[in-house]
């Protein structure tokens, strides 16, 4: 589901080996940096994400870690040291790349790590120094009215951190909400605040973003790995149920209020409008104007499709 792709390796449960890039890092490879932001970021962690894969590691995702409810909050490593200038930090550039006489193979089938450490270099040093990235990661410049209606709390405020980020130009930003693996005492879980968390940040999301004028050019998906079986087991909880499952997609041109596709009556299997994760993806992609159907190279020289047979939802379009 962060792939379109199918898993060719299954390792065990809740572990995969995947061979083809995720949504973020791909979009990351069709937009590149924008002032001096990452183009992908994940918070608070990478789990779930999804990786570059063959894209190279320029493309993994910018790690934001912390709560950004917490006073005082701060993303790490993306301010210049209060002991080092402005000028002293160009200095230091400068001679690293004097000193630096590694040769460098930019043969686009060897895969060299001092090309991606460049990379890495170039994409840290427009970080620190980027006055828009400063201002997007300062939650603290947010008024207080908003930061209440997203919710005090970590989830809430990191979708409100994502908001900022897309505002001054980050385009891929997972925020991670785990815990849903819920095997037993399922009815006691869901009587604190997890749902109702859930449910006020991202209903704030949706509301902040179309009050800005961001709604039409940003797309809002909420989704898991999989579904849950219809029938609660023996220790009160839902057990994995890959052949039913929700999407939530809003945004980005697609038409509101309507509900795409059914299951059969006890909700078991998908019966009516049954679409495949590829179809998802081509569906996700050419909403962020990439083309589903390009193929890439690996690092072996070896041809990826990007999206292998997908199908656009025809409901995600006017």
């Amino acid at each position: 589901m962060m792939t379109g792709a199918p898993t060719p390796v299954p390792v065990g449960c809740g572990a995969f080996v995947t061979f083809h890039p995720s949504f973020g890092s791909m979009v990351s490879y069709d937009r590149g940096v924008r002032s001096g932001l990452p183009a992908y970021m994940a918070m608070p962690s990478n789990t779930r994400s999804g990786g570059p894969n063959f894209l190279g590691g320029q493309h993994a995702p910018f790690v934001i870690g912390g709560d950004p409810n917490a006073k005082g909050f701060q993303v790490r490593d993306v301010v210049v040291p209060a002991e080092i200038t402005e000028g002293h930090a160009h200095t230091r550039r400068d001679l690293r790349t004097a000193l630096d006489r590694m040769q460098r193979f930019n043969d686009q089938l060897v895969d060299d790590p001092a090309v991606v450490f460049d990379k890495f270099y170039q994409q840290g040093f427009d970080l620190v120094s980027s006055s828009k990235a400063q201002a997007a990661f300062d939650i603290s410049r947010e008024d207080d009215k908003v930061r209440d209606r997203y919710g005090r709390n970590d989830v809430g405020q990191r979708m409100l951190l994502a908001r900022r980020l897309v505002e001054v130009g980050v385009s891929w930003v997972t925020v991670n909400y785990g815990g849903w693996d819920d095997h037993k005492k399922l009815f006691e879980t869901y009587k604190g605040n997890r749902l109702k968390t859930f449910d006020q940040g991202l209903s704030a999301l949706l509301n902040d973003l179309s009050e800005r004028g961001l709604m039409e050019n940003t797309m809002v998906i909420a989704l898991g790995e999989f579904g849950r079986t219809p029938k609660v087991n023996k220790d009160a909880g839902r057990d994995h149920w890959p052949f039913a499952m929700s999407v939530l997609m809003a945004g980005a041109g697609i038409p509101g209020g309507q509900i795409v596709g059914a299951t059969d009556a006890k909700g078991y299997h998908a019966s009516e409008n049954v679409y495949r994760p590829e179809d998802f993806a081509a569906s996700l992609y050419t909403k962020m104007g990439i083309d589903p159907n390009m193929t890439l190279q690996s690092g072996s020289g070896r041809p990826v499709q990007l999206v292998n047979e997908g199908h656009l939802i025809k409901e995600l379009f006017v």
